[in-house]
């Protein structure tokens, strides 16, 4: 799964570990969602969404 996660990350300043610390998950978690070698579970997912004021299909897409 592609996705934003890093751009939209970077727009705002923010950084791995602060990304994460929101999230409640570890600032590898956050390596991996952004390099694709982790696709976040569903409600991580709509946490992502609510937290970046953006619909999750804006976010993430298939492959």
């Amino acid at each position: 799964m592609n996705n934003r996660l890093r751009d939209l990350r970077a727009d705002r300043g923010w950084s791995q570990a602060y990304l994460a610390e929101q999230l409640e998950v570890s600032r590898q978690s956050v390596n991996a969602l952004e390099t694709g070698k982790y696709d976040p579970s569903l409600p991580l997912a709509f946490r992502i969404s609510k937290l970046f004021g953006l619909p999750i299909e804006k976010i993430f897409q298939p492959d």
